[in-house]
């Protein structure tokens, strides 16, 4: 086989795209140019990687593989190129960046301070559910993940960085509203809204309910935090969300945080990494600023009287 890094290239942008013309315009070529990559590259697989399913095209078994394959090298290309501006310095790089959803609410503030500081490094930001962008960092298709938990089936180095308080939200008119206190076994009569299996604010309301014996009445499972919030504030039940993502809700009177006892649960935001990968300059700045932006400052000493 004579397989060539920019047939690789080319090919992730298909699959990723699922696209000859999306993955045409993101590399600046003509759509023709890319179907002939494409189709020098399945000639020397000897295999179909792509095929037309109505008007989207979808990776065979062959594909997946091979696009898994494609990343990996893509990823090592890509660690290589860094090393080598490393040694020449910041004046160019980019910084790879996934994180779960509800962290996209803040990460935004650290990629505006990061960008003041370099100007000449760019931010490549992907947002998805945990089970994504722990694939994403496992692939090397990341350098850094923000999300508030560490992966249990990864070696991976994580660094808090913020507090992450969850709290239990309602509609301003349900009954609870208003209330100075509300028992945790209340809780177990309400329904409640939660994000899908596998989402890290769901699996830990779920133990914090389970530890005092309550098994929460589930009305309906979203996949998004803003789905969870519209869902709470049109009266469907409770929620359970990051303090962070309803600060405009919150304030603007549409949502209310609950005073559960017990509530809010404490957690906190990670900065993770695979463990032995050496970052970048650029990943390592920003993984700096990060930290620096969120973590409270520390207090100043008082002289005693």
């Amino acid at each position: 086989m004579h397989i060539t890094l920019r047939q690789l290239r080319i090919f992730d942008r298909v699959a990723h795209f699922r696209s000859v013309s999306r993955a045409a315009e993101a590399l600046h070529l003509t759509q023709p140019a890319v179907s002939m990559q494409v189709k020098q590259l399945e000639s020397q697989v000897g295999m179909v990687l792509v095929e037309q399913v109505g008007k989207r095209l979808e990776l065979t078994e062959a594909g997946e593989e091979l696009w898994m394959h494609a990343r990996r090298v893509a990823a090592e290309v890509d660690e290589l190129f860094s090393a080598m501006r490393s040694r020449r310095g910041m004046q160019r790089g980019r910084v790879r960046l996934a994180v779960v959803a509800t962290a996209n609410y803040f990460v935004p503030r650290a990629i505006v301070a990061f960008r003041r500081r370099h100007p000449a490094l760019a931010v490549e930001l992907s947002v998805g559910n945990r089970q994504t962008v722990f694939t994403q960092l496992n692939d090397r298709a990341v350098d850094l993940v923000v999300a508030g938990q560490p992966p249990e089936d990864m070696h991976s180095v994580a660094e808090p960085f913020l507090d992450n308080p969850l709290v239990i939200i309602a509609a301003p008119d349900h009954p609870l509203a208003g209330r100075k206190r509300v028992g945790l076994a209340e809780l177990s009569v309400e329904p409640f809204v939660l994000r899908e299996p596998g989402s890290g604010t769901r699996d830990a309301l779920l133990r914090h309910l389970s530890a005092a014996s309550i098994e929460p009445r589930i009305a309906a499972e979203l996949p998004t935090v803003e789905a969870v919030k519209q869902a709470v504030q049109a009266g469907l039940g409770l929620g359970v969300v990051s303090a962070q993502s309803v600060e405009l809700e919150v304030s603007a009177g549409r949502l209310v945080v609950l005073p559960v006892t017990g509530f809010p649960i404490l957690r906190q935001w990670y900065a993770i990494q695979r463990e032995g990968k050496t970052l970048s300059l650029a990943a390592q700045a920003f993984r700096e600023t990060l930290i620096e932006t969120f973590r409270p400052p520390k207090r100043k000493a008082t002289a005693a009287r």
